[in-house]
């Protein structure tokens, strides 16, 4: 039977320990290491092999959150769960889940429940409380009334130049304008005028807004 190697993420050493030796009882579960910052977090991911990481949400200038979201940005294997949420707070719990995290373990849960969640990790699963369930699907029909606006406009009367659609790419791939002068070879003033130009046909106030309308413009 293959081993669930897990590495744990927790500001207290002392508190990183017990949860160590709690999980290290665990006949299918091994603890990798355990890593009080986030740096020695991806440093151990980078060279050691593990399935799951457990990360404590009450690391500092939200450490946690920066960790899930560098785990997908670097298209990792590995597993988050994030630890210690608040079923109160739901829009934490979404954040995480947003992010990439595979799961959370609430601040009152058991141990029993720890290692469940553990589990079902690894087998790809999650176990979600009805109230964090409630808001996904209210997060989800925001999302499709969102994106159901975009689709419908580019359908319409949206149309940009191929000049426009490539400094559009670029501003997916986030390069700044003096990038973007720089991989056309134009001068930094032209691209600003493109920019204006984007933003003012695909009706949105920032950079980020028309990048999202390349996911309907490739299909």
């Amino acid at each position: 039977m293959d081993l669930i190697k897990v590495l744990l993420v927790i500001e207290v050493r002392l508190i990183g320990n017990i949860f160590a030796s709690v999980l290290g009882e665990e006949t299918d579960i091994k603890v990798a290491g355990c890593v009080t910052t986030l740096k020695g977090a991806l440093e151990f991911i980078h060279t050691q092999e593990v399935d799951i990481v457990l990360v404590s949400a009450g690391l500092p200038d939200h450490g946690a959150l920066e960790f899930t979201r560098a785990v997908i940005e670097r298209g990792l294997s590995t597993k988050v769960l994030a630890l210690g949420l608040s079923e109160e707070n739901k829009n934490e719990a979404l954040r995480y889940i947003e992010a990439g995290a595979c799961g959370y373990i609430l601040k009152d849960s058991s141990v029993t429940d720890l290692i469940e969640a553990i589990r079902l990790a690894q087998r790809g699963e999650a176990q979600i409380s009805g109230r964090i369930a409630g808001a996904m699907m209210e997060r989800l029909f925001y999302l499709a009334r969102m994106f159901s606006a975009v689709e419908n406009k580019m359908d319409g009367d949206v149309r940009l130049t191929s000049r426009e659609l490539e400094v559009l790419q670029f501003i997916g791939e986030g390069l700044t304008n003096q990038e973007i002068a720089a991989r056309l070879v134009v001068e930094v003033g032209t691209v600003k005028n493109h920019v204006h130009s984007i933003l003012e046909k695909l009706n949105v106030s920032n950079r980020e807004e028309a990048a999202s309308y390349l996911a309907f413009i490739k299909k």
